[in-house]
């Protein structure tokens, strides 16, 4: 995963995280969820992150210890705690781990989309991000050619989007797959030419070439 607004959430208490990413999606960010420390370092190992939240309270690999064994791998990724302490000691504690925030539970849902929002801001993530005549806005999932706003589903905005961040290059279809569908969800390539298809028809001018055999790349 390359995305600029992309969350991943470590929480054990599965209805707040199920709330959690059913909040942070429907304002446009793509999100993941480990339900302890050890699952999202499998999940880090292979993907990357804009921003993390992270319970403290967490089993096997509490937060704090979790963002420490980040910090010493140089992963500079922004990280709001989402804690139930109260006491100075444990969040002091967090923040020289390197954390950036932190949020104590029960928290008032606009107030955490603020804070993300800022600390993105503040890192230099962008909530647009201009290629060519394209005009990607990762907050609304809208993308704007030459100023005109396009009709896509989320799907055909995913894929436009990932063709995009990669102009030039090759996307394969198993990074298509893995962006489009999730695990429990059943993909196939024969999905994959629809959207590219709808994709050329939105876009005449733009050329989507077919990599035989390996992807697919939009050409700039």
């Amino acid at each position: 995963m390359s995305l600029w607004n992309s969350i991943l959430v470590v929480e054990d208490d599965l209805l707040l995280a199920e709330t959690l990413q059913d909040l942070l999606e429907e304002e446009g960010y793509s999100v993941q969820h480990a339900i302890n420390g050890e699952e999202a370092l499998e999940i880090l190992y292979k993907e990357k992150f804009s921003l993390y939240l992270l319970d403290i309270n967490l089993p096997l690999i509490d937060g704090i210890t979790l963002l420490k064994e980040l910090r010493q791998a140089n992963d500079e990724t922004p990280t709001i705690f989402l804690t139930s302490h109260q006491e100075k000691e444990k969040l002091q504690e967090g923040f020289l781990s390197g954390g950036d925030d932190y949020i104590t539970k029960p928290f008032d849902t606009d107030e955490l989309l603020l804070r993300i929002e800022a600390i993105l801001r503040r890192n230099g993530m962008k909530l647009e991000q201009q290629i060519g005549h394209f005009c990607i806005n990762e907050k609304n999932m809208k993308i704007t050619y030459k100023s005109i706003p396009l009709e896509l589903s989320k799907k055909e905005y995913i894929l436009l989007r990932l063709l995009l961040s990669n102009a030039n290059e090759i996307v394969l279809k198993e990074t298509i797959i893995d962006e489009l569908w999730s695990i429990s969800q059943k993909s196939s390539e024969g999905a994959i030419r629809v959207y590219i298809n709808r994709l050329k028809q939105l876009l005449p001018e733009i050329v989507i070439e077919n990599i035989r055999g390996m992807g697919y790349k939009l050409v700039l």
